[in-house]
């Protein structure tokens, strides 16, 4: 199948060569590498800022000129989306791929523009909805798509809110590196205590982590990525400073040894979303306790691959910390299914497999609208 992928503000070639490249951008390019392993013939249009397209990818990256040849905020791009979508228009009329795939809203934006009256089937990708003075395009980008991907049924739901028709909504989870994020390998220095990790942003429920670590005892706290004042001061009150280690930014290649020396990774987050953070340590064979809110509990299975908490309650996240810090074998067997669940459900080339069915579904829908288009004409004509 020929792809054109858009992806306006991430250039994953940049990710590729970035060990430590995170969130969309590592998304983008890694979905890219799996289609193209699977024998697809992928093009990635994004926008030129001068920087060097320097690497190999095994498949095309286009350098967009939309703007100036420079790094810009999505604020400064947005009024550059019409020429990228002009770019893709004279591109497309000598070159037509088979299906589009835009990511965010201002790709989305590009495709519908770029692809008028060309039948080509959109899928779109959010990676999360911006609302407020976005929410008229993000609706006009919904309904234009052929197709849309939600990343956990949570997602799926927002979008239908947004106006998305339900049966264009295919639900496919986010991946993660098996290969980099895996049970064997360095493991980053312990300092004998049981340890309990936590990675952030965002800041939002380390506030009950450390509330709940004074019922956990002699088990230390690491966080990775959140500090502040008050959270140190809340830790000094309740008399755990001495337990809680902050260690600020980690880099993303260092992250499978600080998993590894982990014996559960605690995501307490307040609101709704599909953070990587369970999937990355489920890979590295380490249970997770998650609070039960949207995609973050659907990517861990409760009592299977982890353990699911009530948000704001410090007193069951305890619980649920001391049952599994106290119980190896249970660790282990919630590891192991977590390592299980990652190379079944979340691998690369598992979840490239499930986008390129709904490519082909959106293709054969829009062809199968086309031919009954068609005929609808021709048993006019033939009437008359």
């Amino acid at each position: 199948m020929k792809i054109a992928m858009i992806s306006v503000q991430e250039n994953p070639l940049t990710a590729l060569r970035d060990a430590d490249a995170v969130g969309r951008r590592l998304h983008i390019a890694k979905l890219a590498e799996a289609l193209r392993r699977q024998g697809h013939d992928l093009t990635v249009y994004t926008r030129r800022t001068g920087l060097p397209d320097q690497g190999r990818a095994g498949f095309e990256v286009v350098s967009v000129p939309a703007g100036p040849a420079r790094e810009l905020g999505q604020d400064a791009m947005i009024p550059h989306i019409g020429e990228f979508a002009r770019f893709l228009t004279e591109r497309w009329a000598s070159e037509a791929p088979d299906v589009i795939h835009a990511h965010h809203w201002t790709s989305g934006f590009a495709a519908v523009l770029g692809a008028r009256r060309t039948g080509i089937p959109i899928v779109q990708s959010w990676h999360g909805l911006d609302g407020g003075d976005c929410t008229g395009i993000e609706r006009l980008v919904g309904r234009e798509a052929a197709a849309v991907l939600a990343r956990s049924d949570h997602e799926a739901r927002d979008l239908a809110r947004l106006g998305v028709r339900r049966n264009r909504i295919s639900t496919v989870p986010s991946g993660v590196d098996t290969r980099m994020f895996t049970l064997n390998g360095p493991v980053a220095p312990r300092n004998g205590m049981p340890r309990v990790l936590a990675v952030t942003p965002p800041n939002e429920g380390l506030d009950d982590l450390i509330s709940a670590l004074p019922a956990v005892t002699c088990t230390e706290l690491v966080v990775v990525g959140g500090q502040c004042e008050r959270l140190r001061a809340l830790a000094a009150r309740l008399g755990v400073a001495d337990r809680v280690s902050f260690l600020g930014r980690v880099p993303h290649s260092e992250m499978p040894a600080l998993f590894r020396s982990a014996d559960v990774v605690a995501c307490p987050q307040w609101r709704e979303g599909f953070g990587v953070v369970p999937l990355e340590a489920m890979a590295c064979g380490v249970p997770v306790v998650v609070s039960a809110v949207g995609g973050l509990a659907e990517s861990v299975v409760h009592d299977v691959t982890g353990l699911h908490v009530r948000p704001r309650d410090p007193a069951q996240l305890a619980r649920a910390l001391r049952s599994l810090l106290g119980d190896d074998t249970r660790r282990q067997e919630l590891g192991a299914a977590g390592q299980d669940r990652t190379h079944v459900r979340h691998a690369w080339d598992r979840v490239a497999l499930d986008v390129a069915g709904v490519y082909e579904r959106s293709a054969l829908s829009l062809q199968k609208s086309f031919d009954t288009t068609e005929k609808r004409l021709a048993d006019q004509v033939s009437i008359g």
